[in-house]
């Protein structure tokens, strides 16, 4: 049975993302899987119904607000942890080529679980550090779209993120509440790693009012060959 909260896709098809009943399913299943492997391992704090589909599901889904998924083919999610935003993504937009890169060998497991009980093709999921993956040929400056969800401040998640886009592409970060002085900081790190600024965008969450900021970086050129720097350095010594 299908318990899906009403307001969910009443809200997504307000912003244009119209969801089928097998859609619905995908995510119905997600829910219930996120539960159940939440009890073995660590994957979110957040497991009552109502607030993983606000807080993980609809927060995951509000990047296609000001992305325009049908320009978009492939999409890197990197610290993706359990799927966000990458795997309700590709749930709404199932043309998406995905990659997940996540350090921890059993979300990995559980991601590819994921991908395989709700039928979703075109999912990769990666095992391994940004630093490191980011320097294999077949995903550097590879991507149209680049994710990353509340994982790290903006001057480190560039590093992480950017060497993943190819050059046209672009790197949306989806953050919290205040961000103007991350920006700030940032700036040195996006010259360093070929972004630019394009826009933020800033909105809450439909009850919980929670501030969101996602902010959208134009990938300019291809990475520098220094870039990114060895595993563990760009958290310890961000380029600030």
């Amino acid at each position: 049975m299908n318990d899906t909260p009403q307001w969910f896709p009443s809200l997504l098809a307000e912003k244009g993302v119209e969801l089928s009943a097998e859609q619905l399913e995908q995510f119905d299943l997600y829910f219930r899987l996120l539960v159940e492997w939440n009890e073995k391992m660590n994957l979110t704090g957040i497991t009552e119904r109502e607030a993983v589909y606000e807080k993980h599901f609809y927060d995951s889904v509000s990047l296609a607000f000001y992305v325009p998924m049908d320009g978009i083919s492939s999409i890197a999610d990197i610290g993706s942890g359990a799927g966000f935003p990458s795997i309700p993504l590709k749930i709404c937009f199932p043309h998406l080529r995905v990659t997940i890169v996540d350090s921890l060998n059993k979300r990995i497991s559980f991601l590819n679980h994921v991908a395989q009980e709700l039928g979703l093709k075109d999912v990769q999921c990666v095992h391994g550090r940004a630093e490191d993956i980011a320097r294999q040929p077949e995903h550097r400056d590879r991507y149209d779209l680049v994710t990353a969800r509340a994982v790290a401040r903006m001057s480190v998640l560039n590093e992480f993120c950017l060497p993943f886009a190819k050059k046209g592409g672009a790197f949306a970060a989806m953050k919290g509440a205040s961000l103007e002085e991350e920006l700030q900081v940032a700036s040195r790190s996006l010259n360093e790693l070929r972004g630019k600024v394009r826009t933020t965008h800033y909105f809450q969450l439909p009850f919980e009012q929670s501030e969101r900021h996602i902010v959208i970086v134009d990938k300019l050129d291809a990475t520098p060959k220094k870039y990114p720097r060895k595993a563990g350095l760009p958290l310890k010594q961000p380029i600030e």
